[in-house]
Formats: structure tokens, sequence, C-alpha cells
């Protein structure tokens, strides 16, 4: 690293270089902790820079129904699709969450005026389950500072992509029945809900988010919309099979 790089490209040089080898940086020092929401965001940036990664999504969340939306950009590389087999030991920690992604069907370039939310709604195309990999880069997660959790790619492993079918405007958002299993034990089975209430709230404001940051959202882009059964830290090896009531359900082996 040279000394004339900013905070948030050095807080990005240690959280990349933690990525690439699939380990935990031992400590942030106080000085590259990000001081705002906007220092994570660049921080988030530089990251994808650093390891020359494209992006293939986006996750996004919110505490509550009306509390303030974060997000992250997802590198392509770690996108798999259903099916596929996880490897635990690429991830410093590992959780799983069963979540709803939707995709578009238009591109959304940066540019100055606001979209509007019936704009962005009227290019989600196609909804899917999905299960996100939860993972850190910072040793002693999650007892970290938020902001740093959230330039770390909002503690993005790795995202699996479950089969899409075209959007539902009817779907119940709000409780979808869903059932998560590891090797036929069930994780999660009920009535399950968003802690952002109806995540299509959160799309809106994420090509807002993109817009203002110069980041286009290409035809095709895959969002990620956060967690209906918590989050479970597996113990053991095997068969994760997730299953939303209306869509397609969605399993990955994890080694």
């Amino acid at each position: 690293m040279i000394s004339s790089q900013s905070p948030q490209e050095r807080l990005a040089h240690l959280l990349s270089t933690a990525y690439g080898k699939h380990a935990a940086a031992e400590c942030i020092p106080q000085e590259l902790e990000p001081a705002s929401a906007e220092e994570a965001y660049l921080a988030q940036q530089a990251f994808l820079r650093q390891r020359q990664a494209r992006i293939g999504g986006w996750k996004i969340g919110a505490k509550s129904d009306n509390g303030p939306i974060q997000g992250a950009p997802l590198p392509a590389q770690r996108i798999y699709p259903a099916t596929s087999v996880i490897e635990r030991a690429d991830y410093p920690v590992l959780g799983i969450e069963l979540e709803i992604m939707f995709c578009f069907d238009t591109d959304f370039q940066p540019g100055t005026a606001l979209v509007s939310e019936q704009e962005v709604m009227r290019h989600v195309s196609t909804m899917a389950a999905s299960i996100e990999i939860v993972s850190s880069r910072i040793a002693g997660w999650p007892e970290v500072p938020k902001l740093s959790q959230l330039a770390d790619l909002q503690n993005h492993g790795a995202l699996v992509s479950g089969e899409f079918v075209a959007y539902d405007a009817a779907f119940p958002f709000l409780h979808p029945a869903a059932h998560l299993t590891l090797n036929g034990k069930d994780i999660f089975k009920g009535s399950a809900s968003n802690p952002a209430g109806d995540p299509r709230r959160l799309l809106g404001w994420l090509v807002n988010h993109c817009s203002t940051h110069g980041i286009a959202l290409p035809a095709g882009t895959v969002v990620t919309t956060g967690s209906y059964t918590g989050i479970h830290f597996p113990d053991e090896p095997g068969l994760v099979i997730g299953q939303i009531a209306g869509l397609p359900p969605i399993h990955f082996e994890l080694a």
C-alpha cells in the first residue's frame, strides 16, 4: 500500500486480502473504521476494485419495516446456481439465510433524477428463492462495528440462486410459508417474515443508491432482500434445502 491511499482504500486492502486468503483480518485499526455509511460504501467499491471483481448482484435489507435500508454489491464469482457445492473452508465463519431474490429486466443507468418506486417495480420481471452464505473478513465478528460490517460487503460470503419464475405481485411477501433443512433436520418451518416487512420496498432504494454512486444496474442483475428464517450456523456438512411456498425449492451441498 502507499501512504497516499484513503482510509477507505486501506480498509478495502485489508478486507480484500483476507477475502483472497479465505481468512479474517486480525484487527481493523480504529483509524480505518468508517465514520459514516458513505465511507463504508466507498470502501465496498474499493474492495471490489482491488479484487478485480465484477458486480453480479446486490444484497439489501433493513432491521425493521420502517428502518433505514443498507446494501452491498455481490462479487459475480461468488453467486452460485442451486445444486452447487459450497466449501466451508472457504469462509472464516459461515451462516445460512433463506431469502427471496428479484431480477430486473432493464438497465438502470446512473443519473441525477430519482427513479420512482412505481418505475422500479415495473421492471421487476422474475423472482426466486435464494440462500445467502453469511460470512465475515473481520476477526471477532459479529462483535465488530456495524459500519465496518457494512464495508465488508455487509457480511456477505456467497449467494446460492434458485430457479426464477415470473414476478407475482400477489405473492404473500409479508408472511410466506418457509422450510429450511440441513440433512433432513428442520432449521426453520412455518410462517416466515422479513425484518424489513415487504422486501419490495427495498428495491427503489437500491436503484437510487446505485444511481447517485455512479453504478449501473444492468438487466439481469439479481437482488436478494434479507432473511425470512433468521441466520443459522451449520454444525455439520450435508444437504441444505430451502423452500418458500410458491417458489421452486433450492438446495446445495455444504462440504
